[in-house]
């Protein structure tokens, strides 16, 4: 029995070693630590840049999403570069939880589909519009490949919203995408607001991984369209709302859905025995026909017919 136990014991604590040395085997993690970059994820940014010159210019930029600050890192360090003489650089981060600090960042600690969120960063960017706005935020996965890209849709929506607000004409939007079937839509929805939009999988990023981010260049909203954040489901006092000229064809996007309109499953209202009687008649009544329809069916099926 104490062999038995020892044994498992070995064999616990040598896939615990496994998996603790995963990370430690991929090149990316190593180059992070050894260059002091907060996460691996830093190389993406700078992949996405080698292909697409997304930081070409920019001066002014917004990390949505930041921690734990591996793009706010990359940010700085290839901004400054850009910056002349003088130049100021300006780069805001945004999270729910706050980022370590770094020299020259600005932190935000809020919820990106909030109002007063928008606004902390409006202040910043009233003067000068920011020229690039990033993304890497992604829920927590499940590994089931369909409900993940389901929630993953909703924060590249929000993160596309506060883009609108902050975001000069002709610049630059990257964001973390889960590939799947329904990845066409994202895509018509981010091509109403930008020339160019492009699907990248950085070399760093896993294989195993179902992330992509989308690359999209040239902002250039549609003609009268003016940026909201009008959310049923998160602001349940705007649902009166009303649109007008172009903002009528832009349709306000739903973070989880509201399907309690069209509950099969819930019952109707009833206010006493007599109401109750007057919805289960009609549903008796259907049943009772398709019964007697399957029987019909069964009988001449017997008959040969």
């Amino acid at each position: 029995m104490l062999r038995s136990k020892i044994g498992k014991e070995k064999n616990r604590l040598h896939v615990s070693m496994r998996k603790s040395s995963k990370d430690k085997r991929d090149i990316y993690y190593r180059l992070a630590k050894e260059e002091g970059w907060r996460a691996r994820s830093a190389f993406k940014l700078i992949h996405i840049d080698q292909h697409f010159s997304i930081f070409k210019g920019v001066t002014r930029a917004v990390d949505l999403c930041a921690a734990p600050g591996s793009w706010s890192q990359v940010l700085l360090k290839r901004l400054r570069q850009n910056a002349e003489l003088g130049a100021e650089v300006k780069i805001v981060a945004v999270d729910l939880q706050a980022v370590a600090p770094l020299p020259g960042l600005i932190q935000i600690v809020g919820d990106i589909t909030k109002r007063e969120t928008v606004d902390q960063l409006f202040e910043h960017f009233k003067d000068e519009s920011a020229e690039l706005v990033v993304c890497d935020g992604a829920p927590d996965v499940t590994g089931l490949h369909e409900l993940d890209e389901f929630v993953q849709a909703p924060l590249l929506l929000a993160a596309l919203n506060i883009a609108t607000f902050v975001l000069k004409p002709g610049g630059t939007f990257v964001a973390k995408i889960f590939r799947g079937k329904d990845v066409s839509l994202l895509l018509s929805q981010l091509r109403l607001f930008f020339k160019n939009v492009a699907i990248s999988k950085p070399q760093s990023s896993r294989k195993s991984s179902i992330e992509a981010f989308v690359v999209c260049k040239n902002y250039s909203p549609p003609v009268g369209y003016i940026p909201s954040l009008y959310n049923p489901l998160l602001d349940p006092s705007t649902a009166g709302q009303e649109f007008e000229g172009v903002n009528k064809f832009i349709s306000p996007y739903l973070a989880c859905g509201d399907l309690s309109p069209f509950d099969c499953l819930k019952s109707p209202p009833t206010k006493g025995e007599d109401d109750m009687k007057k919805h289960l008649v009609p549903a008796m009544k259907c049943l009772k026909v398709r019964k007697d329809l399957v029987e019909d069916v069964m009988s001449l099926r017997w008959a040969g017919k």
